[in-house]
């Protein structure tokens, strides 16, 4: 599943060729998405002008006249392709999955401007679709979303407030989009692993010190992460062709059983499984 890093990269690609372009027409090849695909969406989207393109947690947001909102989430295995002058052959992916050429199967949504269109692939079809009509329903939406690490606001009074007097472990913890918004199973390992801090630990057992290394580092991961054009796992390249890289710094997500990349530790990363999830931590440091 891509997190705040890709998804932000994705943001930044698709910004470049729709700001302020007008929707011609809409395809639906597939309503039965994670959400059902809204009765009259095509009907809505046409002739709409794309005002201002967002990013909030792991949504991408294209806002359009009118005070109306298309929210797209990538699911498990959604993807995004830019197809230009409707050509096979010329093409850029938009997404962290880089397609050597443009998928016959699983395209869902297709939605056509003057000289290119976007194509959603989604082969799981975890990702979702959904139109919002007033400014009302965008905030209603997003409301019980928690702050993302990269928030002014997110800092340790907010994280002490957010889990006192609660003994979840740290690694759902930071996985609980109520609580930081953003943060996946990659990331949530990178930054428990600066922070030396075990994924077991119940939240009420951290001390302040603790804390304050969890925002800390939560914050320097996602920038670095952002930096590096997120982390390709199976390809990824923005709309440059370039591939993110972030995934040459990880220092925990799947190094079992290599060498701790921490200063003046000589422990071994192990993975175990928490809530079905694998997790990557240091049997030394972070014990």
């Amino acid at each position: 599943m891509p997190e705040l890093p890709e998804v932000e990269i994705i943001k930044q690609s698709l910004k470049k060729t729709v700001l302020f372009k007008q929707i011609k027409q809409v395809l639906v090849k597939n309503r039965n998405l994670r959400f059902k695909i809204q009765k009259n969406f095509q009907k809505k989207l046409k002739n709409k002008k794309i005002t201002k393109v967002e990013r909030r947690s792991k949504y991408l947001i294209l806002h359009l006249n009118k005070y109306q909102y298309l929210i797209i989430h990538f699911g498990m295995s959604g993807t995004l392709h830019l197809l230009k002058n409707f050509k096979k052959n010329n093409f850029t992916n938009l997404s962290f999955y880089q397609a050597k050429k443009i998928p016959e199967k699983h395209n869902h949504v297709e939605i056509f401007f003057n000289n290119f269109k976007l194509i959603y692939n989604d082969p799981r079809r975890f990702g979702f679709f959904i139109l919002l009509f007033s400014k009302k329903d965008y905030l209603n939406f997003f409301k019980k979303k928690g702050l993302e690490p990269l928030d002014l606001k997110f800092n340790s009074s907010y994280i002490k407030n957010k889990i006192l007097n609660k003994s979840k472990n740290i690694k759902n913890t930071l996985l609980d989009q109520k609580i930081i918004s953003g943060i996946g199973n990659i990331y949530a390992n990178e930054i428990l692993n600066y922070s030396k801090i075990k994924p077991l630990k119940k939240t009420n057992e951290l001390n302040l010190y603790e804390i304050q290394s969890i925002v800390k580092y939560s914050k320097l991961v996602i920038r670095k992460a952002i930096l590096k054009g997120g982390s390709t796992i199976r390809n990824f390249k923005n709309s440059k062709g370039l591939e993110g890289s972030y995934q040459n710094e990880f220092r925990a997500y799947n190094r079992n059983q290599k060498k701790c990349l921490n200063k003046d530790c000589n422990g071994v990363i192990k993975r175990i499984f928490i809530s079905n999830r694998s997790t990557f931590f240091c049997n030394k440091c972070q014990n």
